[in-house]
């Protein structure tokens, strides 16, 4: 049954499941994998990576999605971005998504960091004349100046991470969906990224945050769920929800 949605809901998850299909044994090339699924000799095991998953997301709320490694946090941030499609169950987002789901997403090693912000531009939506614009405000929060025409594959994880952050987040989205990606850099630029996320919930924008770092969700998340296998074991206030996680994992 489809359930009425309030007018502060701005992302609603409803009854998701997604179904992997694993092959058991260890296929070193696609041409083998060709072979042996033509003679019908690869076996699968099936593994739910997200089970009956029911979630509302309020407009404005930075809402923290915590569990182990393996719990299911990813996946959903990728049903909810639209890169993944649920087995079972639907998912409802109003506005614009800017998705950050793991650093280094849509860039190119081999190009310029300057290539790879109009590459990663491109492919959020905005034109080349639109990238020129941004050109500069995103260099200069992502504080590259003396890298930007290096390839990338010369950068490290944490200059990655903050180019990554820098594109996306050059205009305000409706709902911004950030996976770890603060995680990677230095902690001035973890505070720099953090002020602002506050900045886009106070213009209004709905942000979904993965992190293990609990001290984050108790600060910045007014509400959190807790992933265990693919299924939901809490749904509420962050800082509850935290300290829940944290004496389960104790």
């Amino acid at each position: 049954m489809i359930s009425p949605i309030a007018s502060d809901i701005v992302v609603r998850v409803q009854d998701v499941s997604v179904l992997y299909r694993v092959p058991r044994e260890r296929i070193g090339t696609f041409k083998e994998y060709a072979i042996r699924r033509l003679q019908r000799r690869i076996t699968h095991e099936e593994f739910w990576a997200l089970r009956e998953v029911n979630l509302d997301v309020r407009s404005s709320e930075v809402f923290g999605i915590i569990g182990r490694n393996g719990a299911g946090k990813s996946t959903l941030l990728k049903v909810i971005a639209r890169v993944l499609r649920p087995t079972r169950g639907r998912v409802v987002v109003f506005g614009n998504v800017a998705p950050l789901l793991e650093f280094g997403a849509g860039f190119h090693p081999e190009l310029s960091g300057r290539e790879n912000v109009m590459l990663n531009g491109v492919l959020l939506g905005f034109t080349e004349k639109e990238m020129h614009k941004k050109f500069d405000r995103i260099v200069e929060f992502a504080e590259l100046g003396d890298f930007i025409d290096a390839p990338l594959r010369t950068y490290s994880s944490g200059m990655v991470a903050r180019l990554g952050f820098a594109i996306a987040t050059d205009v305000k989205p409706d709902v911004l969906i950030v996976d770890e990606v603060l995680a990677v850099g230095d902690e001035s630029f973890q505070r720099k990224g953090q002020a602002r996320m506050q900045e886009f919930r106070e213009q209004g924008a709905t942000i979904l945050l993965v992190t293990h770092n609990m001290t984050m969700v108790q600060t910045m998340c007014q509400r959190a769920v807790w992933l265990d296998h693919g299924k939901v074991q809490v749904v509420g206030d962050a800082k509850e929800v935290a300290e829940q996680y944290h004496q389960a994992s104790g």
